[in-house]
């Protein structure tokens, strides 16, 4: 019996996928919790509609991340920081300065996808920060950490 994938399903396939299982494993779990439903002739033209108008608005999101990128990836960002006379930071340095020093430059991005190559920021210096845009756009950010 053919299903199409309402949800991820380990070991049989992803979301929107068209698998072929048995058919009490179909009618049985598959279709009564909801991870699936059955592929009849009609149901997969309209899932193939579903999945052509999902891959434009996909590729509309992506292209819009792409020129977001383009636009980053001329800032040069500066963070100061609290210092002790060794410039050593008091604290750290973490994506929510980061978040903010971004908003300040027009963008809007939020701390959960910024990530730091480092894992703690505790002296002054030039570093760099992957923003993640898309699930496939990414760029890299320089900043760098002077006393105030």
């Amino acid at each position: 019996m053919e299903v199409i994938l309402k949800q991820d399903v380990p070991n049989l396939g992803h979301k929107d996928d068209v698998v072929s299982v048995k058919d009490g494993y179909a009618r049985n779990y598959l279709i009564p919790k909801g991870l699936a439903s059955n592929a009849t002739a009609s149901v997969k033209k309209m899932h193939a509609e579903l999945l052509s108008q999902r891959a434009h608005k996909e590729e509309k999101i992506k292209q819009e991340a792409l020129e977001i990128s383009n636009k980053m990836s001329t800032i040069h960002l500066t963070l100061g920081a609290k210092t002790s006379t060794k410039g050593k930071i008091f604290g750290s340095v973490n994506t929510i300065q980061i978040a903010e020093a971004l908003k300040q430059q027009g963008f809007d991005i939020d701390r959960k996808n910024i990530t730091i190559k480092e894992e703690m920021i505790k002296e002054v210096g030039s570093y760099t920060a992957t923003v993640k845009l898309h699930k496939e756009v990414y760029v890299e950010i320089p900043f760098e950490i002077i006393a105030e």
